[in-house]
């Protein structure tokens, strides 16, 4: 062999032959040395041949020095050396030229750094992960990611066999970020990080910011460009930003897209997002609802989950499609006048060893005291809300989803487990805050900030607490001391509304409090009425098995809960199957029971959902003054022997047309004729609903569809009507114009 003038130090060599480079560019890539001349090294365990190639044609056979894999090309003076390499293998790999890795300088600026270390960077996802890009006219993949306790982080993928001492990135010095650029690769490599712990552990981790990736047993990440899909929803996403949300009907449609339609024929396999564009979306239409409400679609690594423990928080899941056909799905929704909310979880994350847990060896994105950082519970670990860079993360990754996905609105999952230190924990196994409370502050603040930035930054988009305690003004502005959310989900009123129907209608006369109750804070928040996925599964039932008594009074009550939900104030939220009346508990596993569809008494229920969505939609009394007692009248609530309550929801004064409608609710299986019920002034009402409609799967009890006043003083009002109320129904009624 011939003997080459060594120019490095034999400690660099061990180094990077061990992966234990604290800074590999200071040794790889081009050099100047001592007397003037340029040397170029390159590390590669696999090759045969090296030949550097400089800009203008010259090229130089780069010497092996070390028998591991190190070669060397020494250049004259001169300026700095530009290059590719020529590789060849002996292992029979095709050979390749490309540019140098370690030709390349620092990728993140200084304020892209500082930003990050106070946890104000809001567009990091376009700096993080991998990112397909050009640099100096150079088009390949960058990668940086968040470690600051590794010893080394390498970049390990299909392209270097996986193999951790080739590609080492260089380190960040003062933030702990580690970054490398990949000329030449581009969408579709897999990849991981190789990272070296401050204990000489090797972790193999997924990409925290990765856009795409595998699921189940294989956990690669991979390499997607987010920047060729062209939105088609331009009038959709203008129009949003012109509006209130709250200020408009809204019936949302819950869908785990993995249950809703599976083709059986197909081994039992769940549709694609485009698929679900062909037919989830025409449905949804069809049905009247406004929104599609998304459980969680971030990468997770157990279907059991249904999400709600992500790996992948930049990821879309791989089971339905790629990036951009989830994107097709959305832009398909707003192109149909359809909007899309997503579950988005910032409340814990699965253990999974290539996911975030311990993710260089220490507790990075979690707390390190389990008093503070796990749920015990569900088997989870908690935020570290209280580090600049996990809420920088966090509050990056909600934005994310509200700019490169066109999402209208997020709901966050399990907010009250966020804001108590003592979430389902005794005494002694929570740690308490500075002032010694119970509160989360730092939970709070990272809430609160959210929610700031995504509404300044989008106008027009919703977000949604799912948050189960009396914490006060959850969907108030933070500058009121509120935590900034758009609206929350009113669990007491499930709650209270769902025992009230399982009581058999002989007893309910005993618990009509539970229905009025509601009313006395029905304006403290601005309210989602909710009957989720939550309340149908694990031994709960279905809504239908809920409900007392036989068959016929089964569907009868499932029809009375509909009609009540939709007549009171508060947005709409229904999970899939509840709205043809599914007998069976969901399964995650399986299609839900379409075939229940053919029978008229399911297909009755889901005619009078259709029904309440288009009254809905049409009556200004229904949504125009849905967050305040201006909108809202009771006209009896005190008839518990007879279990009938009756209430008017008003549209707002200057609604021109507009007129209040009239509601009374039966709880009885029995019949009463000749019900007199107070009326805000003379003349004619429509029958605008009767849950007991044949059309419906009822027996037909009602009012022949027009009810006629009488100047007879009653409920504390001038004018009176005697109407029918159906059996275990629901009539709603609207003045006719004069």
């Amino acid at each position: 062999m011939k003997i080459v003038e060594l120019t490095y130090s034999p400690i660099d060599i061990e180094r990077i032959l061990s992966s234990n480079h604290h800074d590999p560019f200071a040794f790889l890539g081009p050099h100047r040395l001592s007397d003037g001349r340029w040397v170029v090294r390159v590390f590669q365990p696999r090759a045969a041949t090296v030949r550097v190639v400089r800009k203008g044609g010259s090229t130089a056979v780069a010497e092996r020095v070390h028998l591991a894999g190190l070669f060397e090309a020494v250049f004259e003076t001169g300026a700095r050396p530009e290059y590719e390499l020529e590789i060849s293998f002996a292992d029979g790999t095709p050979a390749s030229t490309r540019r140098d890795p370690y030709s390349f300088g620092p990728l993140l600026g200084e304020l892209d750094l500082h930003l990050f270390a106070e946890g104000n960077h809001h567009r990091l996802y376009d700096e993080f992960g991998a990112q397909v890009r050009e640099l100096g006219g150079v088009t390949g993949t960058s990668f940086a990611v968040w470690a600051p306790n590794a010893r080394r982080v390498s970049i390990v993928g299909d392209f270097n066999h996986w193999d951790g001492r080739v590609n080492p990135m260089r380190r960040q010095l003062g933030c702990g970020v580690w970054e490398i650029f990949l000329p030449g690769l581009g969408a579709g490599s897999h990849y991981k990080f190789e990272i070296l712990d401050a204990r000489g552990n090797v972790r193999l981790k997924s990409d925290p910011f990765a856009f795409f990736g595998q699921h189940g047993k294989q956990t690669a990440s991979i390499v997607y460009d987010l920047g060729s899909y062209e939105w088609k929803d331009d009038a959709w996403m203008e129009d949003r930003a012109k509006s209130n949300v709250l200020e408009r009907p809204m019936s949302i449609y819950e869908v785990h897209l993995g249950s809703w339609q599976r083709f059986v024929e197909d081994g039992n396999r769940p549709f694609s997002y485009l698929e679900l564009a062909d037919r989830l979306v025409p449905y949804a239409l069809e049905m009247g609802f406004t929104h599609l409400e998304l459980m969680p679609v971030a990468e997770h690594p157990f279907d059991g989950s249904w999400g709600y423990q992500v790996c992948g928080y930049f990821a879309v899941t791989s089971r339905f499609g790629t990036p951009d056909e989830f994107r097709t799905f959305v832009d398909r929704c707003h192109q149909a006048g359809l909007g899309v909310i997503l579950d988005w979880v910032p409340g814990h994350f699965p253990k999974d060893e290539h996911g975030l847990a311990r993710f260089d060896g220490t507790a990075l994105y979690e707390h390190m005291d389990p008093r503070q950082g796990e749920h015990n519970d569900w088997g989870t670990l908690i935020f570290n809300y209280g580090r600049n860079e996990v809420r920088n993360f966090l509050v990056a990754n909600g934005l994310f989803w509200l700019d490169q996905y066109h999402l209208d609105g997020l709901r966050v999952d399990a907010v009250a487990s966020m804001l108590y230190l003592d979430y389902s924990r005794k005494a002694g196994q929570w740690v308490p805050n500075a002032h010694g409370g119970r509160e989360n502050l730092e939970a709070i603040y990272f809430l609160k900030r959210f929610n700031e930035v995504a509404y300044a930054e989008f106008p027009g988009i919703i977000t949604i607490a799912e948050e189960s305690t009396s914490w006060p003004g959850v969907s108030r502005p933070t500058y009121t001391g509120g935590l900034g959310f758009g609206m929350k989900w009113n669990m007491g009123w499930m709650n209270d509304t769902l025992k009230y129907f399982g009581f058999d209608p002989i007893f309910r006369r005993y618990h009509q409090g539970m229905l009025t109750f509601s009313m006395l804070y029905a304006f403290t928040e601005h309210f989602a009425l909710v009957l989720s996925h939550d309340e149908v599964v694990h031994g709960k039932r279905s809504l239908l098995e809920k409900m007392p008594g036989d068959d016929w009074q089964k569907f009868a009550n499932l029809r009375m809960l509909f009609a009540y939900m939709w007549a009171h104030p508060g947005r709409k939220l229904i999970f899939q199957g509840g709205e043809f009346a599914q007998r069976a508990e969901w399964n995650h596993n399986q299609s839900l029971d379409w075939h229940l569809t053919a029978d008229p008494r399911h297909a009755g229920v889901s005619k009078l959902v259709q029904h309440l969505n288009y009254l809905l939609k049409t009556q200004p009394a229904l949504f125009e003054q849905d967050d305040g007692y201006e909108g809202f009248d009771w006209i009896d609530f005190t008839d518990s022997d007879n279990s009938v309550i009756a209430f008017m929801r008003k549209p707002k004064p200057a609604t021109s047309g507009a007129h209040a409608l009239l509601f009374v609710f039966n709880f009885t299986p029995v019949v009463r004729s000749n019900y007199r019920l107070g009326v805000p002034g003379a003349g004619s009402y429509s029958e605008i609903l009767n849950t007991d409609a044949g059309v419906y799967g009822g027996t037909n009890v009602g009012n022949a569809g027009l009810i006629a006043t009488e100047p007879i003083a009653w409920q504390g009002r001038d004018h009176s009507a005697a109407i029918t109320l159906p059996p275990l129904g629901v009539v709603g009624f609207k003045r006719l114009n004069d």
